[in-house]
């Protein structure tokens, strides 16, 4: 029976791939807000992700601990921003950044 396990580097190089795709996803696409806001969330899912890898690898629940403060700090920044999101689709009738210009004071 053939087993395999994962080791560290194999979850530091998933981190880094999820991180890719989000910064990709950024420069990609600056029309959408909400694509941009899903790019932001999955670039926190990378650094959560290699925070519980190096946690569990030196035994330590510092970087545990510390995931918890930035999903609290995600999940506020999603809140704010989709409140945002829907005063600016209530009032511009448009979710597109080129169309936000307006907003310049």
């Amino acid at each position: 029976m053939l087993t395999f396990s994962l080791g560290l580097t194999h979850y530091l190089v998933l981190g880094a791939i999820l991180f890719a795709i989000s910064v990709i996803g950024i420069f990609l696409n600056r029309k959408n807000v909400i694509v941009l806001l899903m790019a932001i969330e999955l670039m926190l899912l990378a650094v959560n992700t290699n925070f519980i890898a190096f946690s569990h690898y030196l035994g330590d629940y510092g970087g545990q601990v510390f995931v918890f403060f930035v999903l609290t700090v995600a999940a506020a920044e999603s809140a704010i921003g989709l409140a945002i999101l829907v005063l600016l689709f209530r009032n511009l009738n448009t979710i597109n950044v080129e169309d936000l210009d307006q907003l310049k004071g």
